[in-house]
């Protein structure tokens, strides 16, 4: 099954003072790097999802879509347009992931084992989770959902994504959380440098 990856960069990042959060550097290097090297492995695409001038990505060469739903509608918004510049230009890949851009340590399996958990368990969606918490924004999402997922935003304003998962049914994959959890989310300022710390921790694991 062919899969587009949707990097989610359109939030205000408020936690993090403003401005763009993926490009905040992690031991040098922009969150956003860290996230693209070990997404693309295991995708068909790439495309970034960020409001406002999307020259300031330009530097990664990658499709920039912002949202369709005003107002900074969350990450629900999106995945839509995601599902949305897949379905005009990827017709080919039946399914988005969505990954936020502040997780510099995804798993390298994460979509392959989304997608067999999906299968097996005769699910609509799938989501990421890790030491007993759910992920919904670490997700697997079929195109065909798009207009039933734009009616729910538009219509009805949904914005909480376990709101709008809760209607499916949702297979949801447990990652280990040992030596570190992959879903570290950098928010603060302060998470830049916890995640530098943890880089260690992981290339120490990896060399054993």
């Amino acid at each position: 099954m062919k899969i587009i990856g949707v990097l989610l960069a359109g939030g205000l990042a408020r936690r993090m003072g403003g401005g763009d959060k993926p490009l905040r550097l992690i031991a040098g290097r922009p969150l956003l790097d860290r996230v693209i090297e070990r997404l693309r492995p295991q995708v068909a695409g790439l495309v970034l999802n960020a409001n406002g001038d999307p020259a300031r990505f330009a530097a990664y060469g990658l499709p920039v879509v912002a949202d369709s739903i005003p107002d900074y509608a969350g990450p629900l918004a999106g995945i839509l347009a995601g599902l949305d510049w897949t379905a005009a230009n990827r017709p080919d890949c039946p399914m988005i992931v969505s990954v936020a851009t502040d997780a510099p340590f995804l798993p390298t399996d994460l979509v392959s084992r989304m997608a067999r958990a999906l299968v097996a368990e005769g699910a609509d969606l799938a989501c990421a989770a890790s030491g007993g918490q759910a992920h919904p924004v670490i997700g697997l999402w079929p195109v065909r959902l798009r207009d039933e997922l734009r009616r729910a935003l538009v219509e009805e304003g949904l914005r909480k994504v376990d709101l709008w998962t809760g209607r499916y049914r949702l297979a949801t994959v447990a990652f280990s959380d040992q030596p570190i959890d992959p879903f570290f989310n950098a928010n603060r300022p302060e998470d830049l440098d916890r995640a530098a710390a943890l880089l260690g921790v992981t290339e120490t694991a990896l060399a054993r």
